[in-house]
C-alpha cells in the first residue's frame, strides 16, 4: 500500500491557486468531482510541458543558428583584421634613401587597388551585420507574437485563467507589433532591397492578424450582448418624427459601469489599434504608387460591429414599410440622432488614446447608420421601383410609378441634408471633398449604378418638361415682362416672364444634382436634364421667330415685337448660364474627365453649357441681322427712285428747293421701325442693330449714288450736304455723332466741298495724300471717281 503524501503547507500556495480552489471546490459536493479535476489537471500539465519542450526545441534551433551566424561573421572579421595588418605593414616608414621608388609603387598600388576594394569589404560585412541583428530583432518579436497568439487561443488554458490575462496577452502581441511594424518601416525606408526579409515577416504577421482579429472582434461582441446591446427600438411615429431627443431610448454606452465598463473599454481600444497597425501596413506596402493614400481610409470595425445589430433590428420594420419609405428614413435618423452623443464623448477619447489618425466617431457612426441605408436601398427598394417603372403600361400607373420615385428622392435629399448636419456639428469636420460626402449621402446609390441615374435624370426632366410647357405655350407669359425689382439685370435684357419661369425650373434641378456627392455623377445628371430643357427653349423662341418671319417676313409692328421679346429672353438666359457657369460648382465640373457614354459634358473654357451658350449667341446674332436686314429692305425700296435720280445733284438750287419726297418716306419709314425695335428690344441688342443698319445704309448710299456716275455741281453738293444732314439726323437720337458711323458718306462729301485745286493735289499721285486730308475710309480709286464726279462752274 502507497504512502499517503502529506498536503503542502497553505501558506505555499499562490493567489491564483486559491481563486481557482475557491472556484472549482465550493462546496462537499464537488469533492466527488476531484477525479475529473485531477485528470485534466494533468491533461493541461502534459500540454504545457509538450509545448515546452516545442519550445526549447526552437530555443536550441536558433541559438545553433545564430552561433553558426556568428562563426560566419567571427571569420569576416579576421579577414577584415589580417587586410588591415598588411595594410599597416605596406605603408610603414621606408628605412634608407633607396627604398624610395619602392615604397612610392607600393603606396599607390596600396591607395589605388587595395583601399578602394577593402572599403567595399568593409562595407559587406557591415551591411550583414545589420542585417543579422535586423532580422535576429524580427525572428525575436514574430515568435513572441506567435506565442501571444497560440496562447490566447488555448481553449484549455482559456478556462483556467482570468479575463483580465488574456487582455494582457493581447495588448502584449498588439504592442510587439507594433515595434515589429517600426522595424520594418526603418527597412523599408532604409535598406529597400532587402525586401525578401520583409516579405518573410509580412507572411507571419498577416498570418498572425488572420488570428487575432477575428478573436478581438469576437470577445467585442460578446461584451456588446453583455452590455444589453442592441437596445430596443421605439419605432418613429408621426408626433415624434421631428422631436430632438428621445427620453425612451436607453444608450449602454453611457450606462454601462465597474468591471464590464473597463472590459469594454479595453475591448475597444484593442480592436482600434489592431486597425491602426492595419492601416500603417498597407501604407507601408503601397506607398510606392501614388495616388493610393485615398483607398487607405476603412470604417472603424468597432463602430461598424455597433451598427450592424441595430440595422439587423430595425430591418423586421423596414420590411413592413416598404409603401411608406418615409418611416425607413425616419428610423435610421432617429437612431442614428440618439446614438451620436455617445459617440462624442464615450468613444472618440478612445480611438484618439489608440492614435488612429483623422478618425471621428460622430462620422464614422453616421458613415456606419448612412451605408447600411444604402445596402437597404440597393438591396430591396430601388429594384422594387426600377421594376414598377418597367412593368406598368397604362399611363396613369405610370405617372403614379414616377411620382413615387421622384417621392423617394425628395425623402433621400432630406435625410442627407439632417445627417450631414448632425455631423457638421462637431465643427472638425469639411465635407466639401467628395469622399467624405459620399460616406454619408444616400444619394450615393447613384454613384455605382449610373444606370438609375440615368432613369432618375430622365424622370426629372419628364416632370420638369410637363410643368413647363404649359407655361411656354401661355402667349401672355411672353408680352409680359420681368419686374426690375425682382431681377437686378432685367432692365438691362428687359426679358419677359417666361425666360424667368425657365430659368426657376432649371435652377430647381441644379439644386437636386446639388445633393449628388461626386462631381462627376452631378455633371452627368445635369448634362441629361438640364441641357434638354435649355435645347427646349431655345426650339421654342426659334420657332416663334419663323412663325413671324414666315407670315409677313417681319414687314408688320407685331412681328418685329415678337423676335425682339424673342430675342431679348434668349440673351436674358444666355447672361444667367455665363453667370453661373462662372461659379465654383460649374468650374469643378468643367474640370472633370468626360463622363462616360456621354459628349461634350461641359467645355472648361466657357463652363457647363458651352454647346448650349454657342447656340443661344449664334440665335441672338442671326435674329439680329435678319431686323437689321428687314429694316433695310423696306428702306431700299423706297429710296430706289431716289438712287436713280441722278440729274437732281446738277440742278441750281432755287428759293423753291425742298428735300426729296422719296427720302423723307424713308427716312420717316426707317424712323418708325426702329422706334417700334427700340422700344421692344433690350438695350445692348438695340445698339447693334442700329450700329450695323447706319453701316448698310452708309454702303448702300455711297455705291449708289457717289460711285453711280453722277455729276455734282455746287448746288448738288448743298442738296447732298443737306440730306445727308437729315439721314444723320435720325440716328442722332440714339448717339451725338452720327456722321462717325457713315465714314464713306462723311469723308465722299468732304471730297465734294473741296475746291477744284485741292480736290486735285488731294487726288494726286495715287492717292497719297489723302490721310492729310482726313480722308481714311475710302480707296485711291473710290476717291478718284468721287473727283471725277465733281462739275466746278
Amino acid at each position: 500500500m502507497a504512502a499517503i503524501r502529506p498536503l503542502p503547507r497553505v501558506s505555499s500556495f499562490s493567489s491564483s491557486a486559491f481563486s481557482f480552489l475557491d472556484g472549482r471546490l465550493g462546496d462537499a459536493g464537488d469533492l466527488s468531482q476531484s477525479p475529473s479535476l485531477v485528470s485534466e489537471l494533468r491533461t493541461e500539465i502534459s500540454e504545457l510541458d509538450r509545448r515546452l519542450i516545442v519550445l526549447n526545441r526552437q530555443l536550441e534551433s536558433g541559438l545553433s543558428a545564430y552561433a553558426s551566424f556568428s562563426d560566419g561573421v567571427h571569420g569576416l572579421f579576421v579577414r577584415v583584421n589580417a587586410k588591415l595588418a598588411d595594410l599597416s605593414s605596406s605603408t610603414r616608414v621606408p628605412g634608407s634613401a633607396s627604398d624610395d621608388g619602392d615604397e612610392v609603387h607600393t603606396t599607390e598600388h596600396v591607395v589605388g587597388e587595395e583601399l578602394p576594394a577593402l572599403a567595399k569589404e568593409v562595407a559587406q560585412v557591415e551591411t550583414v551585420r545589420a542585417y543579422a541583428e535586423t532580422a535576429l530583432k524580427l525572428d525575436t518579436f514574430v515568435g513572441d507574437i506567435e506565442d501571444s497568439v497560440a496562447s490566447s487561443l488555448n481553449k484549455n488554458l482559456m478556462k483556467t485563467s482570468q479575463s483580465s490575462n488574456f487582455q494582457e496577452v493581447r495588448l502584449h502581441a498588439i504592442k510587439t507589433l507594433k515595434k515589429t511594424e517600426e522595424v520594418l518601416s526603418s527597412v523599408a525606408r532604409t535598406h529597400p532591397r532587402w525586401t525578401c526579409l520583409v516579405s518573410a515577416v509580412d507572411h507571419r504577421v498577416d498570418r498572425a492578424l488572420a488570428m487575432l482579429r477575428p478573436q478581438a472582434i469576437a470577445d467585442y461582441r460578446a461584451l456588446l450582448t453583455s452590455l444589453g446591446w442592441p437596445p430596443l427600438l421605439s419605432t418613429p411615429t408621426s408626433s415624434s418624427l421631428d422631436t430632438r431627443k428621445s427620453n425612451d431610448v436607453q444608450n449602454p454606452l453611457f450606462t454601462m459601469e465597474g468591471n464590464l465598463k473597463s472590459q469594454y473599454y479595453a475591448n475597444f481600444h484593442a480592436l482600434c489599434s489592431l486597425q491602426g497597425l492595419q492601416l500603417q501596413r498597407k501604407q507601408r506596402q503601397l506607398e510606392s504608387y501614388k495616388g493610393e493614400n485615398a483607398l487607405f481610409h476603412q470604417p472603424l470595425w468597432a463602430i461598424e460591429e455597433l451598427v450592424n445589430p441595430l440595422i439587423v433590428a430595425s430591418q423586421r420594420h423596414f420590411t413592413k414599410w416598404s409603401e411608406k419609405p418615409e418611416f425607413i428614413f425616419a428610423l435610421v435618423y432617429k437612431i442614428t440622432r440618439d446614438f451620436v452623443d455617445s459617440m462624442d464623448e464615450v468613444l472618440q477619447p478612445l480611438v484618439d488614446e489608440a492614435k488612429l489618425a483623422g478618425y471621428s466617431c460622430r462620422e464614422e457612426w453616421v458613415s456606419a447608420m448612412v451605408s447600411s441605408l444604402i445596402l437597404y436601398l440597393v438591396k430591396d427598394i430601388f429594384p422594387a421601383y426600377v421594376g414598377r417603372l418597367n412593368e406598368e403600361n397604362e399611363a396613369a400607373l405610370r405617372s403614379e410609378a414616377r411620382v413615387s420615385w421622384l417621392h423617394l428622392i425628395d425623402l433621400m435629399i432630406s435625410f442627407d441634408k439632417r445627417v450631414q448636419s448632425l455631423v457638421s456639428q462637431s465643427g472638425i469636420l469639411t465635407l466639401q471633398e467628395d469622399g467624405n460626402l459620399q460616406r454619408i449621402s444616400s444619394l450615393s446609390v447613384f454613384c455605382d449604378r449610373p444606370d438609375w441615374l440615368d432613369l432618375w435624370a430622365e424622370i426629372e426632366l419628364d416632370d420638369a418638361l410637363n410643368k413647363l410647357n404649359p407655361e411656354i405655350e401661355k402667349e401672355r407669359n411672353w408680352i409680359v415682362k420681368v419686374q426690375e425689382e425682382l431681377v437686378s439685370s432685367s432692365n438691362v435684357y428687359r426679358p419677359p416672364i417666361v425666360s424667368s419661369i425657365v430659368l426657376q425650373h432649371l435652377s430647381s434641378i441644379i439644386e437636386r444634382c446639388k445633393s449628388l456627392p461626386v462631381t462627376h455623377s452631378r455633371a452627368r445628371f445635369l448634362r441629361l436634364t438640364g441641357s434638354p430643357i435649355i435645347q427646349k427653349f431655345l426650339d421654342c423662341i426659334v420657332l416663334r421667330c419663323q412663325e413671324a418671319e414666315g407670315l409677313t417676313a417681319l414687314t408688320e409692328d407685331n412681328d418685329l415685337i415678337k423676335v425682339s421679346n424673342s430675342i431679348n429672353a434668349g440673351h436674358y438666359i444666355e447672361s444667367v448660364l455665363k453667370e453661373w457657369c462662372e461659379d465654383v460648382f460649374f468650374l469643378e465640373m468643367g474640370t472633370e474627365e468626360e463622363v462616360p457614354d456621354l459628349e461634350n459634358i461641359g467645355d472648361s473654357s466657357v463652363g457647363m453649357f458651352g454647346e448650349e451658350l454657342m447656340k443661344l449667341e449664334k440665335f441672338r446674332v442671326e435674329w439680329l441681322n435678319k431686323l437689321s436686314v428687314v429694316v433695310l429692305r423696306g428702306f431700299d425700296a423706297r429710296t430706289r427712285d431716289y438712287m436713280k435720280n441722278r440729274k437732281q445733284w446738277q440742278e441750281k438750287r432755287d428759293k423753291e428747293w425742298t428735300v426729296s419726297k422719296a427720302l423723307v418716306g424713308a427716312l420717316d419709314y426707317l424712323q418708325g421701325k426702329m422706334s417700334v425695335i427700340e422700344g421692344n428690344l433690350n438695350k445692348m441688342d438695340f445698339v447693334k442693330v442700329w450700329r450695323s443698319l447706319a453701316s448698310e445704309i452708309d454702303r448702300h448710299f455711297f455705291s449708289s449714288i457717289l460711285m453711280g456716275n453722277a455729276k455734282f455741281s455746287d448746288g448738288g453738293v448743298e442738296r447732298f450736304k443737306e440730306e445727308m444732314q437729315l439721314l444723320c439726323g435720325v440716328f442722332r437720337a440714339w448717339c451725338l455723332r452720327p456722321e462717325g458711323f457713315f465714314p464713306k458718306l462723311t469723308e465722299g462729301l468732304t471730297l465734294l466741298k473741296m475746291d477744284e485745286k485741292q480736290l486735285k493735289d488731294s487726288v494726286s499721285r495715287g492717292g497719297n495724300r489723302l490721310p492729310e486730308c482726313g480722308i481714311r475710309h475710302l480707296t485711291g480709286f473710290e476717291a478718284e471717281k468721287v473727283a471725277k464726279s465733281r462739275v466746278f462752274s
